[in-house]
């Protein structure tokens, strides 16, 4: 664990340095849409329900108690009526069953706990979706303003080429091509707003509010040296994994309480109850006697027109379903980690490619402009220039949101994207507080105590 605080831990390490007033931070972003998520009160609701499925497990090896109030009337063949009124309080208590109530126990705790990391998986997808909000606000204001620069650019040499045409250097094909450029550029500028109101739109979405100012984003996360060493932390960190465990000990021990449904139950019963009815030999008085009674009940299902052999095929069928799918979940946290690793080393060599790509830009643009004014160029030859010059900066600015993203998105891939591990400062849900007040929090039962070893080498396959 102390590794991994330590690779998370350095996330957003510049996040708690104090931020000028009105401006957000990554980190502020994520505390918010945390905070505001109805998604995880969804999923917190979910939770609470599976807690309850082990109380009512439990419940099954607790006693019975009720009582019931009878009122009888009843006619003989000389129309005579009897009337009979009796009240009763009963217990029983299953005594024995051959491990089966407390096989439904241990696959309740499983399911609580496979619906614990399915809660910390949306609490994932949460701050991953609120730091992708935080990027597109802040790539669409700089392409804003990079389209607003150009705009700016292209009017002065929109002025320049009428100028020129007016005391004529240039024809008014020259003009034209300006007039089409600049054109071009305010309906790049259109688009680009639009995106910016889009991404505005998600943000809100995401935190609840709309952006104000947008702080600088902080320094890159730390991350594993090794593509190998973050797949291994991922296979044992990443909450998927945890919940296609969880389930898969839950299917196996579903099997086994299939199993058992074949056995006996050995019950034990108690009553004491109260009954008054007309005497007749008292002249129609009426009569009170008290009763009570103990006694044990054994049972046992002989045939059940195969229902009980499909329920343990089934079950052991849902067990198979549940390897599989650990076996998959794994396979695709595993390819994700691969991908955003990829997409790491693809961003950063897109920015050094992109640098020196602007820096050729920025002279040839330069140069054409000088050659222009002394007529060894074209406005066509200037424009060209201006525009890839303008396609570079816009891709650096792509690129750059791009490496940031994908960094987040490996921490998420490795099961580390939590408020927790990224040390955000502010209360979390306990998931234990709510079992709590019904029952002692779970642990891994018995049953999946013996199955995690094969649970996770089927996780590593």
């Amino acid at each position: 664990m102390n590794r991994l605080s330590r690779i998370a831990g350095l996330a957003l390490l510049a996040l708690t340095v104090a931020l000028p007033a009105r401006a957000e931070s990554l980190a502020d972003t994520m505390v918010s849409a945390y905070r505001h998520s109805a998604l995880i009160e969804q999923n917190r609701a979910v939770l609470r329900a599976a807690d309850e499925g082990v109380a009512a497990s439990v419940a099954a090896l607790r006693p019975v108690v009720e009582w019931v109030l009878r009122q009888s009337a009843s006619r003989d063949e000389g129309s005579t009526t009897a009337r009979s009124t009796s009240m009763s309080l009963a217990a029983s208590l299953t005594l024995y069953d051959f491990g089966r109530s407390q096989l439904a126990i241990d696959g309740a705790k499983e399911q609580v706990l496979a619906t614990r990391q399915a809660l910390i998986s949306i609490e994932q997808d949460i701050l991953l979706a609120a730091t992708l909000a935080y990027f597109q606000v802040r790539e669409a204001i700089q392409q804003v303003a990079l389209q607003e620069n150009s705009v700016e650019v292209l009017s002065t040499e929109r002025q320049a080429a009428q100028d020129r045409f007016d005391v004529g250097e240039i024809t008014v094909t020259d003009v034209a091509l300006a007039d089409a450029a600049l054109a071009a550029t305010r309906a790049s500028l259109a688009s680009a707003t639009g995106d910016l109101e889009i991404a505005r739109e998600a943000y809100q979405a995401a935190t609840g509010r709309q952006p104000a100012s947008l702080d600088a984003p902080p320094p890159l996360p730390s991350l594993p040296g090794t593509l190998d060493e973050a797949r291994r932390i991922a296979q044992t960190s990443h909450p998927a994994i945890g919940q296609s465990q969880r389930q898969a000990a839950a299917a196996e021990i579903g099997v086994a309480a299939a199993a058992a449904e074949r056995n006996p139950t050995l019950s034990g019963t108690a009553s004491v109850g109260v009954s008054r009815a007309p005497r007749a030999s008292l002249g129609g008085d009426d009569g009170t006697r008290n009763s009570s009674s103990v006694g044990l009940e054994l049972s046992q299902t002989l045939y059940s027109g195969g229902r009980l052999s499909a329920s343990h095929r089934r079950a052991m069928a849902e067990r198979d379903q549940a390897r599989a799918s650990l076996l998959n979940t794994a396979r695709q946290i595993s390819q994700q980690v691969g991908e955003n690793w990829a997409n790491i080393a693809v961003a950063g060599a897109q920015i050094t490619a992109i640098d020196q790509q602007i820096s050729a830009a920025q002279q040839a643009y330069d140069g054409v402009r000088e050659e222009a004014l002394l007529g060894a160029r074209t406005t066509l030859d200037v424009l060209d220039a201006e525009q890839s010059l303008l396609e570079a900066r816009a891709d650096r600015i792509t690129a750059e949101s791009n490496l940031q993203l994908a960094h987040y998105q490996l921490l998420a891939a490795m099961g580390l994207l939590t408020v927790e591990n990224l040390n955000l400062g502010i209360p979390t849900y306990d998931p234990s507080q709510y079992y709590n007040a019904v029952r002692d929090a779970p642990t891994t039962s018995k049953q999946g105590e013996s199955l995690d070893r094969v649970l996770r080498a089927l996780g590593r396959n």
